[in-house]
């Protein structure tokens, strides 16, 4: 799980965030409320939506968002995670705490990294 996880505001714009993306090399952007609860997501398949449909690069991040993201709690187990994942069909899932604050972010490629170590440890 990464801890620090990039986040943006519903009405941050969507070239702001794609801006943030590229910087950061990562693939999705958390969208919070004031209380850094997750309300959104926004992925690199978000993006290609944004230029397939030709957006302003002024339109509000909500207006492309995928709203409620599936989340998992911080005590979850690694297996919860990967089943969630492959159920829902997606590759970021942001963590979080008994209040519902966003701590962390679950990539496919870290469910990856995880599953080549132990793999590594069993040879």
């Amino acid at each position: 799980m990464v801890k620090e996880v990039v986040t943006a505001k519903e009405h941050d714009k969507i070239r702001d965030v794609a801006i943030r993306m590229y910087e950061k090399k990562i693939g999705s952007v958390v969208v919070v409320d004031d209380e850094g609860k997750p309300i959104g997501i926004v992925t690199e398949r978000d993006m290609v939506y944004v230029v397939a449909r030709a957006l302003p690069p002024d339109t509000p991040v909500w207006m492309v968002m995928t709203e409620n993201p599936v989340v998992i709690n911080e005590n979850a187990l690694v297996t919860e995670a990967m089943e969630k994942m492959r159920v829902q069909n997606i590759r970021h899932l942001p963590v979080v705490n008994a209040e519902g604050k966003l701590v962390g972010m679950i990539s496919f490629r870290d469910i990856v990294d995880f599953t080549a170590v132990l793999m590594s440890l069993t040879k």
